[in-house]
């Protein structure tokens, strides 16, 4: 295998309610194992935003790309995925819309997730609640790592919850999906139908919404096969 074939290029999208910072254990993970990672850090104020905040990063990159999105993270990388450096996407208890479709419709027809509330202010932006964040989020989180998550999270546009993606790259992009299947934030039959619709490589791992962090190296493995797997197809 030559060189130009090999994808070394790692880029990480965090979801609604969070920063960048939750994906340091996959950083530190894949960096140690030769990976580029980079990790965009979505404004959560639009889906427009988000992508053309993904869509900067991907653009940096020297090649070949693996795109990673968690939670909302995976609307955002359905959109930006189509760039021409992505060749995988790896779905993290994540939201997979097709063209035409909202993040919303994803939830019809599924369960309700009752620890997951969601507290929106006058400006239209949510925050998830305090008082329910550990068990609706990070379960699976120490008590001080849940605080972390709750007290820094990034309050995200509720109307982009509404925007229909224009583009869905997994139709043309090989995916792989990572469920946690203690999910409080999403119901686990919805985690399923989405990422088997897209067609992806389903890992399931008993986690929390938080997998990203508390799963770190699970998470890692599976980004680690997608760019080995897209490097000996390329």
């Amino acid at each position: 295998m030559s060189s130009d074939q090999e994808i070394k290029n790692v880029v990480l999208v965090h979801g609604a309610f969070a920063d960048g910072s939750g994906w340091r254990g996959v950083y530190d993970n894949l960096t140690a194992r030769g990976y580029r990672v980079t990790i965009v850090q979505n404004p959560l104020t639009s889906l427009e935003d988000d992508v053309a905040a993904t869509t900067r990063v991907l653009s940096r990159q020297d090649g070949p790309t693996i795109l990673v999105g968690h939670s909302w993270g995976g609307t955002v990388i359905t959109e930006a995925g189509v760039h021409p450096n992505v060749a995988g996407l790896v779905y993290v208890s994540a939201l997979v819309p097709d063209a035409g479709e909202t993040t919303s419709q994803q939830y019809e027809g599924f369960a309700a997730t009752p620890d997951f509330v969601i507290d929106v202010v006058d400006d239209g932006f949510g925050f998830l609640n305090h008082e329910k964040f550990k068990a609706g989020f990070a379960h699976d989180a120490s008590d001080a790592d849940a605080a972390f998550l709750r007290d820094t999270q990034v309050p995200i546009n509720m109307s982009a919850f509404g925007t229909p993606v224009k583009n869905a790259a997994w139709r043309d992009k090989p995916s792989w999906a990572v469920i946690a299947t203690e999910d409080k934030s999403f119901d686990q039959a919805m985690l399923q139908h989405m990422a088997a619709r897209s067609g992806a490589k389903i890992t399931n791992v008993p986690a929390s919404h938080a997998l990203f962090m508390t799963q770190a190296a699970v998470v890692s493995d599976v980004i680690d096969e997608a760019a080995r797997t897209g490097s000996v197809s390329r």
